[in-house]
């Protein structure tokens, strides 16, 4: 990279925005920071992160498949409440279609939005099992933080400073479809995302059609 003149993108500090609701009944953690799952639509993380604007703070919320690391679904907002995570977890639902027997586990931190009953209510409609972490430990939902980290570094940081929501909403959108099909993941074979469903599906199919 040095002799081509490329540098890799430095990532900004983390700021914690996970405000705990102690006194909302808690799931237990099923993931136990084990994000290594078999197929697509095993185990679900969620998180959000803000982004500072000419024009105040602006939420990005994510929900992310970790078998390939593919963001399944997204939104962002103007305000924290919890109506903007469960939009991007509307987005996940539409795009996935999951069913109950493929025993989806949903994890994501302690954070208000997360364990609110409008959140949990729509999780067990689903028919997706809730999994929370512990309060203040990041590891507990690393793999989220860790595309939020990159999406802060590949973006936010480097095209600050930020107008306003519309164009963070733009470079979101364009950034999430880059990251599906372009962005090579070396956890997942120094692939795209979307290429590692395929070779998945594709894998299955011929076992299928084998049997």
């Amino acid at each position: 990279m040095r002799d081509i003149g490329l540098e890799g993108v430095v990532r900004g500090k983390k700021v914690r925005t996970t405000v705990a609701d102690h006194s909302a009944p808690c799931p237990q953690d099923k993931v136990n920071r084990n994000f290594r799952v078999p197929r697509p639509n095993v185990l679900w993380v969620s998180d959000f992160t803000y982004v500072a604007s000419w024009t105040g703070f602006v939420y990005v919320a994510f929900v992310i498949d970790a078998f390939a690391r593919r963001i399944v679904g997204w939104r962002v907002s103007r305000s924290a409440h919890a109506a903007f995570v469960l939009d991007a977890l509307e987005q996940a639902l539409h795009a996935r279609r999951p069913v109950e027997a493929d025993g989806l586990i949903h994890h994501s931190d302690r954070g208000v939005q997360y364990v609110s009953i409008k959140y949990t209510e729509r999780l067990a409609e689903a028919g997706i099992e809730p999994s929370v972490g512990s309060v203040g430990d990041s590891y507990d939902n690393a793999l989220a933080e860790t595309i939020i980290g990159l999406y802060k570094a590949e973006v936010i940081h480097r095209r600050a400073p930020w107008r306003g929501f519309d164009a963070i909403e733009f470079a979101t959108l364009e950034w999430v479809d880059w990251f599906n099909k372009t962005r090579l993941l070396e956890a997942i074979g120094n692939i795209p995302p979307a290429e590692a469903e395929a070779r998945y599906n594709a894998q299955s199919t011929d076992v299928a059609m084998a049997a």
